[in-house]
């Protein structure tokens, strides 16, 4: 879910240029961030919904920076303020006789305040269709950031092929140990069964309860059916293609569940080390997943 687009925009008649960034790296859900110039805070919520549109997960910041041609309107004198200025002098020369010279006029023309750029109020009209322009430039932008997702994601598809591969191969090697294999589950469970006996004389009800636990531990079938169905599942998914970043998490966890209970099931080394390198693979692909929408 990672990406970079820009895209630049100029407004013929008014000079004013703009330029949006948008950045995209990965996230549960759809998380967007926005840094827009003062006065256009109320574009926010169609930005929201625009990228929505489009996108469904990701961490995503935007900005936007506007540069306005410069106002021709000229310039304002603030009198109030060089009375006031004035008449600070007056009582400072007044105060203080022969120290303090009068102030030049255009002294205190340089002072802060007293000379100021006179801006011509924004037209409503003109600030709509600016907005109009930001907005379609924006969604061309969102466009090109899902474009650039989309290649990651292709290079991301494989690496997720991989390692569904090597899960599959895992447990196609699962099923041919002792654990899995029927004969060797018999035999295991018969001695077993034969110790529980001569160990001591147990209550029927606890005899059942242990033999029910006996049969449920040596049986690593159930395990590796579902396992495979996972797989299958896997395929199915990345045969859909889009919005599924979501379904393939939670099944990544199914995953783990299982090569989880196989390990802890496991009567063999072979099967141990098999359920070790299952659990290490699913990690490596529930990593991968994360950057998937």
């Amino acid at each position: 879910m990672t990406g970079f687009a820009r895209v630049e925009g100029r407004d013929a008649g008014s000079g004013t240029e703009w330029v949006w960034d948008l950045r995209s790296v990965n996230g549960k859900g759809l998380d967007a961030r926005f840094r827009l110039p003062s006065g256009f805070e109320p574009m926010e919520k169609p930005l929201r919904d625009a990228l929505a549109a489009v996108l469904s997960r990701g961490s995503v910041s935007v900005s936007l920076s506007v540069a306005r041609a410069a106002a021709s309107s000229g310039l304002s004198l603030n009198a109030a303020w060089l009375e006031t200025l004035i008449a600070a002098s007056t009582e400072m020369r007044a105060r203080f006789p022969g120290q303090v010279e009068p102030p030049a006029f255009d002294g205190l023309l340089q002072v802060k305040g007293v000379v100021e750029a006179a801006e011509t109020p924004a037209d409503a009209t003109v600030e709509a269709a600016l907005h109009t322009q930001l907005l379609a430039d924006f969604s061309r932008a969102v466009a090109a950031l899902a474009a650039a997702r989309a290649e990651e994601g292709g290079r991301i598809a494989a690496v997720v092929t991989e390692h569904v591969d090597a899960i599959a191969d895992l447990i196609a090697r699962a099923e041919t140990t002792a654990s899995a294999r029927a004969d060797t589950r018999k035999e295991r469970l018969a001695r077993q069964l034969a110790e529980l006996l001569d160990a001591a004389e147990l209550p029927e009800e606890r005899l059942t309860q242990e033999l029910a636990l006996l049969i449920t531990r040596f049986d690593v079938r159930e395990e590796l059916d579902r396992l495979t169905s996972h797989i299958a599942a896997a395929r199915a998914l990345m045969a859909q293609g889009q919005g599924i970043g979501r379904k393939f998490d939670f099944l990544c966890q199914e995953f783990n569940r299982e090569a989880n209970t196989l390990c802890s099931k496991s009567a063999d080394a072979e099967l141990t080390a098999i359920g070790l390198d299952l659990k290490t693979t699913i990690d490596r692909l529930r990593e991968q997943i994360q950057n998937i929408e």
